[in-house]
């Protein structure tokens, strides 16, 4: 027959365990999903702004480009005039900027993503700090339990 007390740590152990398992986990695992679409979001805005950047130091008479006119169809284009572009803003809501504009907004929008992500980033460093306090907390009452070969 086993001992009150141990029976009462064999069940903070398992109580620990679940609490890891089933919750600091599974936050961390959300956190690690919000991170990951902020950091695509922060890609997006640096390649639209290299982008630009490209078109506006190398191609200043524009360019030409095959155009999908439907059903895999291409036709081939000129865009002559680049001065005034449309910036998807968000929701698919578009605003038509000059090129610096596009570039300034770019630079906001990597700005307040990374912060964005500098928070999450925080957090899931939290949550992984608790689940090792929570492991650290099994191995403590784990050496206070008395050996069972001893027994």
């Amino acid at each position: 027959m086993q001992p009150q007390g141990r029976k009462s740590a064999k069940a903070s152990v398992a109580k620990i365990e679940e609490f890891i398992n089933d919750r600091l986990k599974e936050d961390l695992k959300q956190l690690e999903h919000c991170l990951n679409l902020f950091n695509a979001e922060i890609m997006e805005y640096m390649q639209l702004k290299n982008t630009l950047q490209t078109f506006d130091e190398h191609m200043p008479d524009g360019y030409k480009t095959q155009l999908n006119i439907g059903s895999n169809i291409f036709m081939q284009a000129r865009v002559k005039e680049m001065d005034k572009i449309l910036v998807n803003v968000g929701k698919d809501v578009y605003l038509e900027m000059s090129m610096q504009e596009a570039i300034n907004f770019s630079d906001v929008r990597i700005k307040i993503l990374t912060k964005q992500a500098d928070v999450v980033r925080d957090e899931s460093i939290k949550k992984r700090t608790l689940i090792k306090l929570a492991l650290l907390s099994i191995a403590e009452q784990q050496k206070l339990l008395p050996d069972e070969r001893s027994n």
